[in-house]
């Protein structure tokens, strides 16, 4: 091969040879010298001087062969040097003999040094000979493009005051040392070794050993902070137990806080500062642990019911999905609320939106639908809540309608999914879920654990089902079972619970706040009422109204009991009742044998023309978690009377809602209310009626502003104190795995169908039905899932 094309690694390695070499004929020399000095004191300067002129001999060689030499050097070149080094070493042991010593010195002259290098250079010339023809024709190459005459090497012969000074040899050394030292540091020669593996991973290494040094001591946790960790971590099981989460709180915060004061002694005399500087104990113990890891150099990366194997999306957008319990044309809260959600997280252009509803065969859309209202195609049904949305929001909504397999339930009076609900959002799409009724999705879902296939899964709680339960028969001890039901699904499902109001069950994760707004049309109709009112015109032409799902538990049975109270303190007030249910029959029954003045009308939309001139909307109800038709009654600038109750909260700010604690103080708002007029709302309370502004809320309280700007699109945020720890360590989190257990236990429990059934599941609706296949157009569950767990 020729000689530039020789890699360069075969460079470093025969400078390194060489220059090892050198290293060694350098050192015997010096034990040489030391020789030398104790056979010819007389002679010590001279001994000394010729052994350093043979170095130098040595050092002017190697120094001949420059960077392009080195680079065009072939193996043979190598082969030469090796053979070299034995016939040097052989020179010297002769050399150094004590009969040689003294003839050397007696012959030195610049007669014999020159003898001297003619025979030493003879006899390379005659190893390279025996060798390969090249390595000749490069030597002498060498040796033409940089020769250097005798008297420039040797220079003159100086002597002072009797003695040997420092011969031009010397200097030369000095100088072929110097050259050859710059040389190393340089790119040209060195540059491949610079960047290569091995020299990096020695730089690492000894920065590792020198950096424990350089750092201060971190001291291992103790035992009351081992135990606050593990306090913490269980909470949300301890409140499955019924330990309070304030309870576990006092006791981390015991258990930390003698640790906290030796480290706050330890600061104030060593004027450093501490970790637990103005921070809460849930950080102050983030920190400390987090000390103790990053000290010991452990990185969790995942535990036995963790799945590392996320969506990460390739698009640039992300994928939200949203799930819901109930389609359209049901008027039901949790079929006009998602849709709205979905269309104003869909106006941003940073993400994708997937409305996923479910699906009923035509049996159950007669038993569902009003009106008597059925679909024969899922793309029929599209079509029909598309038309109903845009008419109602101004705009085109950008999102897709999906569905998935769904039964009603006449016993509960809700849609139950069938299947896995999961597997209806393609992994592709499997991003971001946001779970409404995340309780009542979860009850009978047999299939992967929703916080495994995405990345951030949210909860929005729209029922209080508890309150629902507690009136049926053994309802206090159904109740007790449901409840941790509930807490036991979305602490496995859920990152994130949002909760409407204070009305709903204390489930973990959770947070409080009301991410719905109202209808725009509805703002429009108050908009309009508020004109009507500035030119003098009377905007409110009948009295007080009420509407509603006629069944006992959406406020009948409150309703009816304070009618029937007071009906003395209200004589001469009618009130118009609109709603159809289950429970009509009996209500209406219930009405006409208390004599009270209710006129009983067909239901409608609350925004239909012949409701606008009511004035005042009654609304008794305390199982709401908060009533839509009490938020649209608002927009249209109406008076409300409702009962201060947690599911009210949001409506107390705004000055037309009247709320009551006694049916003494019904009386009062319902006459207060009738004598006045409404205040027109401001523009700020309008906003914060308007899905704009419930959007805004969803998104701070759920954390997808930050999690749905993070151009990694990771769900995991950060937190960094001022000395730059951070506290998001991954640790091997006691909560995450209890998760995961239950999430497991769960998957087992609803694999069986006879615990299925006891529970109160539909029978079959583990898998969908054949005409689940035929409408959805889905492969039988026996062919997508052949190997079927329990």
């Amino acid at each position: 091969m020729d000689g530039e094309g020789q890699p360069s690694t075969s460079t470093n390695s025969a400078f390194s040879f060489i220059s090892k070499g050198w290293r060694e004929v350098r050192d015997s020399a010096d034990a040489d010298l030391q020789l030398m000095r104790a056979r010819a004191n007389s002679f010590k300067n001279l001994a000394n001087s010729f052994d350093r002129e043979l170095e130098n001999f040595f050092n002017s060689a190697s120094t001949s062969f420059s960077v392009r030499s080195f680079r065009s050097s072939t193996p043979t070149d190598i082969d030469f040097v090796k053979k070299l080094q034995p016939k040097i070493s052989e020179f010297r042991r002769v050399y150094s003999a004590p009969e040689i010593s003294k003839r050397v010195l007696e012959k030195w002259g610049p007669k014999a040094k020159l003898g001297l290098i003619s025979a030493i250079r003879n006899a390379i010339v005659a190893e390279m000979e025996d060798g390969d023809r090249n390595g000749i024709v490069e030597f002498d190459r060498v040796r033409r493009r940089r020769s250097v005459k005798f008297r420039e090497f040797w220079g003159e012969w100086k002597e002072e005051g009797g003695q040997f000074g420092e011969w031009e040899p010397i200097r030369a050394l000095k100088r072929g040392f110097r050259e050859l030292e710059k040389k190393s540091e340089s790119v040209e020669i060195f540059g491949g070794l610079k960047n290569n593996e091995f020299v990096e991973k020695l730089k690492s290494s000894l920065k590792a050993i020198r950096e424990p040094q350089e750092s201060k001591e971190v001291l291992p946790l103790d035992v009351p902070e081992l135990l606050a960790y593990f306090v913490r971590q269980s909470g949300p099981f301890l409140d499955q137990l019924g330990v309070r989460r304030d309870i576990c709180d006092k006791i981390v915060e015991s258990l930390c806080s003698k640790r906290k004061n030796q480290l706050l002694q330890r600061s104030l005399s060593t004027g450093e500062s501490s970790f637990f500087d103005n921070q809460n104990v849930n950080d102050e113990l983030d920190l400390r642990i987090a000390s103790v890891l990053q000290s010991t150099g452990h990185c969790y990366e995942g535990g036995f019911w963790t799945d590392s194997s996320k969506h990460n999306p390739s698009d640039g957008k992300r994928h939200v999905a949203i799930v819901t319990t109930a389609s359209l044309p049901w008027m039901t809260g949790t079929a006009v609320n998602p849709l709205f959600r979905a269309a104003y997280l869909s106006k941003s252009e940073k993400r994708k939106v997937t409305l996923l509803v479910p699906w009923l065969c035509k049996s159950d859309q007669e038993l569902v639908y009003p009106n008597n209202l059925t679909f024969s195609s899922p793309e029929e049904q599209e079509n029909y809540i598309r038309n109903w949305l845009e008419d109602r929001i101004g705009f085109k909504a950008d999102f897709k309608i999906s569905f998935y397999p769904g039964k009603f339930s006449k016993s509960r009076r809700s849609i139950i999914p069938a299947g896995d609900t999961s597997q209806f959002i393609p992994s592709k799409d499997a991003d971001i879920a946001i779970l409404e009724e995340p309780e009542h999705l979860n009850w009978y879902h047999h299939g992967k654990r929703w916080t495994d296939r995405f990345n951030r899964v949210v909860g929005i709680v729209h029922t209080n089902y508890l309150e629902y339960i507690k009136r049926e028969r053994n309802g206090a001890l159904q109740a007790f079972f449901v409840k941790h039901i509930n807490n036991l699904v979305t602490r496995a499902h859920c990152n994130k619970v949002l909760r409407l109001s204070a009305a709903t069950q204390d489930l973990p994760k959770s947070v409080i706040c009301n991410v719905h707004g109202v209808n725009p049309k509805f703002l429009k109709i108050g908009e309009k009422i508020a004109a009507e009112r500035e030119l003098g015109q009377q905007a409110f032409s009948k009295g007080a109204y009420f509407l509603g799902k006629m069944v006992w538990a959406k406020g009948y049975r409150e309703l009816i009991d304070l009618l029937a109270k007071h009906k003395n303190e209200l004589d001469g007030f009618n009130l118009d009742v609109f709603g159809n249910g289950e429970d009509a029959r009996e209500v209406q029954i219930a009405a006409k044998r208390l004599d009270l003045n209710v006129n009983f009308l067909k239901g409608r939309d609350h925004a239909d023309d012949s409701l606008h001139g009511y004035k005042v909307f009654i609304n008794p109800s305390v199982s709401d978690v908060l009533c839509t038709a009490t938020a649209e009654a608002l927009a249209m600038g109406k008076f409300v009377v409702c009962a201060d109750h947690p599911s009210n909260e949001f409506f107390m700010s705004f000055p037309n809602c009247l709320t009551y604690k006694t049916s003494e103080d019904f009386v009062a708002k319902v006459k207060e209310a009738l004598a006045n007029e409404p205040e027109p709302l401001t523009a700020e309370q309008r906003y914060n009626l308007s899905w704009e502004a419930a959007t805004q809320r969803f998104m701070q309280y759920s954390e997808l502003d930050k999690v749905l700007n993070d151009d990694k699109g990771d769900a995991r945020l950060s937190k960094t104190n001022r000395k730059g720890m951070a506290k998001a360590v991954p640790l091997p989190s006691m909560s995450e795995m209890v998760d995961g257990g239950l999430a497991f236990a769960h998957y087992c429990f609803t694999g069986n169908e006879f615990l299925r059934l006891c529970t109160g599941a539909i029978p079959g609706t583990r898998d969908y039905d054949k005409q689940h296949c035929k409408d959805l157009h889905l492969l039988p569950p026996q062919v997508e899932n052949p190997i079927y767990g329990w």
